[in-house]
């Protein structure tokens, strides 16, 4: 308990989470805002509105956001020495590593939450009768987009201290969560049927199979379904996350 009154307090008094949660809560919203009110009049050749098209400002930006800054809270405890104190008040280093990954998961996992949803009750009102006509949660891939967004969230903040503590450096943490799902990833489309077939075994490409409420995210030739591409995501995300506990045990702070 005192290590997570530790984190919590180290969490609640620095101005980067709230200047984050600020900017995942604008963009979030403000997307759906801005989609719902381009398709509020659909002509014959717009493409219907989606789910996964209204919460595309949370589960695409509003995420990549929450993995800068749960990254922020490990690599700036390494830049201005904090982490020494952590661990010497607590010298079991992977239980300040689970209280931190878990308290900061547990935050964005419920705004993230809240906010998937405020986004589709908003988007729902904006786009009207007439454009909101697909926005519907009767059917299990709209639903799953909807309630697939706060466990992708979470599983993304473990990972952002999984990588955090791997490479301790802020901006090469932030670049790596940035470029891997933006980049890295979004190229493989470009080379045909080896993308698709690489693109299915992608981390990122696995997590949007899950919630996305299209039937082929990213285009790839998928081996398993949904609920498949959730497990595989975890599995890389507790790769990722283990190899923290371990290399963070054998390096000095």
């Amino acid at each position: 308990m005192g290590v997570l009154a530790a984190e919590r307090i180290k969490l609640t008094s620095t101005r980067s989470p709230w200047w984050c949660s600020a900017i995942i809560v604008l963009l979030g919203l403000g997307f759906a805002a801005l989609v719902a009110a381009v398709n509020r009049s659909p002509k014959a050749d717009t493409p219907p509105l989606h789910v996964t098209t209204v919460v595309g400002g949370v589960s695409g930006f509003g995420v990549l956001v929450l993995m800068i800054l749960s990254a922020l809270a490990v690599t700036s405890e390494y830049r201005f020495g904090t982490i020494r104190s952590t661990f010497l008040a607590t010298p079991a280093r992977d239980r300040v590593l689970l209280t931190k990954a878990l308290l900061i998961g547990a935050f964005g996992a419920i705004l993230i939450g809240v906010l998937t949803v405020l986004a589709f009750v908003l988007a729902k009102l904006i786009s009207g009768s007439a454009g909101g006509a697909d926005l519907v949660l009767t059917n299990a891939d709209n639903a799953r987009a909807i309630y697939g967004v706060p466990i992708y969230a979470f599983l993304s903040v473990v990972l952002a201290v999984g990588v955090g503590v791997l490479v301790r450096q802020t901006a090469a943490a932030i670049s790596l969560i940035i470029l891997w799902p933006t980049v890295l990833e979004s190229l493989l489309s470009a080379f045909g049927s080896f993308g698709r077939n690489v693109g299915a075994f992608m981390p990122f490409a696995n997590a949007g199979h899950f919630y996305s409420a299209s039937a082929d995210a990213a285009g790839s030739n998928w081996h398993w379904g949904p609920w498949g591409s959730l497990l595989y995501f975890a599995v890389f995300v507790g790769i990722v996350f283990g190899a923290a506990l371990f290399v963070v045990n054998k390096r000095d702070a």
